[in-house]
């Protein structure tokens, strides 16, 4: 097994998973000219000075670093001459630091990194979306290194991951606790929107409200089986893929406390969790950890600020978005009983059925398979659930009016 593990950029991160099967931490900055897979007002404030310090602490203890370059668009600038020679500059400085692999989604980054920085790994990001043997012979003619698949489309087909491991050559890299709706309709557009939040210099600057989460959140309220039809693989199901060739596994969350991340690394190592679910799975939603840092405190006031545009956005339209942030722990972690619970133990099992058998052709209301174990595993607060719904159906309403922004927006 190696895992590849976000990075929050603290150092006590390192310290305690150096001992388990950790090839490499990855992450990068704020913000910067080429963007990501994460909003910028999700991520603490991160600088070059934290990065480099961060690069060699880690380097030190034996675990490499993978610097995302990943946004799923670069709004049609990757070719002129302007952001050649700002991402020119940026490689020189990863490479100068000692990072030896990056993470791309664009091919003609990744011909740059392979003419101009031989020295750097490329990694294939899951924003490329390769789930497709003629997908992934592409990249790898390209010269890619290593390819994570699209999680959302391959993480429960056996058949095509066999295919794809024994007719590449290059590594392949599996995505194992997101939890996005499988063949999810609207990836593409949450990949754009958080590439353009991220990115230094875009019109926008950083400035965002993420629809696309908002939506996905909603579904699961709506219908929580939608919680069980997602990509995520569970800790104990791991050795289903190593055993067609598959060692390679990527942990998120980069905007996560220290003792989270540790509790994920941990879980996935020892193949076994006993606990709700959610707490490897989602990037918000967790119980308060005894010692948690401020990280979370910090992103709250962080969030408010960035939202805070009195002469662009109409304070009193954000106050229902900031309580289903503050109810669903996106801001905070929660306290007292968790309102969602996914007892991982009966999950047990769950994963048999996709050894032999595809989902891509079958009705998920006919199939009603991820029904059953939804309704054997998860508990939900019917109040809470209520709440949430509510502040839904008022947020909806001023995403589909623009009632969010001013008159003299």
């Amino acid at each position: 097994m190696r895992l590849s593990v976000a990075s929050n950029f603290d150092d006590k991160l390192i310290t305690e998973i150096k001992d388990y099967p950790v090839s490499e931490l990855y992450g990068k900055l704020t913000s910067d000219i080429v963007g990501g897979g994460r909003s910028s007002y999700m991520i603490d404030p991160i600088g070059k000075k934290r990065v480099e310090e961060h690069v060699a602490f880690a380097a030190k203890h034996g675990i490499g670093f993978n610097y995302l370059l990943n946004a799923a668009c670069l709004d049609n600038i990757e070719t002129t001459r302007s952001f050649q020679k700002q991402i020119r500059k940026l490689l020189d400085w990863i490479c100068e630091m000692g990072v030896r692999s990056t993470t791309v989604s664009n091919p003609l980054l990744l011909r740059l990194i392979k003419k101009k920085y031989p020295e750097l790994q490329a990694r294939v990001s899951v924003f490329a979306c390769v789930d497709h043997l003629q997908k992934a012979m592409y990249w790898q003619d390209l010269g890619a290194d290593v390819i994570c698949l699209d999680s959302l489309t391959v993480n429960r087909e056996f058949e095509s991951l066999k295919s794809l491991r024994s007719k590449l050559s290059c590594d392949l890299q599996l995505l194992a606790n997101n939890n996005c709706l499988q063949s999810c309709s609207i990836a593409h557009t949450h990949m754009c929107l958080l590439a353009h939040s991220s990115q230094s210099g875009h019109k926008n600057k950083g400035f965002v409200i993420d629809h696309c989460i908002l939506e996905c959140t909603k579904m699961k309220m709506q219908d929580p089986v939608n919680f069980i039809r997602s990509d995520w693989i569970r800790p104990e199901d791991l050795h289903y893929y190593e055993e067609i060739g598959i060692d390679n596994f990527k942990l998120v969350e980069r905007n996560l406390p220290t003792e989270l991340m540790v509790q994920r690394v941990k879980a996935y190592s020892e193949r076994s969790f006993d606990g709700n679910f959610i707490e490897l799975i989602q990037p918000y939603g967790h119980q308060k950890k005894e010692g948690e840092s401020k990280k979370m405190s910090g992103k709250f006031w962080r969030t408010f600020s960035f939202l805070f545009h009195p002469f662009k956005v109409n304070p009193i339209k954000l106050l229902p978005l900031q309580k289903l942030s503050e109810k669903k722990g996106m801001l905070r972690s929660l306290e007292g009983p968790a309102p969602i619970v996914i007892d991982n133990k009966k999950l047990d099992g769950f994963l048999t059925r996709f050894l032999k058998n595809s989902c891509r052709n079958i009705s998920c209301e006919e199939c009603q398979y991820c029904h059953q174990f939804a309704e054997k595993a998860i508990t939900i607060n019917k109040e809470y659930q209520n709440e949430c719904l509510d502040l839904h159906k008022t947020i909806d309403k001023n995403l589909e009016t623009g009632g969010f922004w001013n008159y003299t927006s």
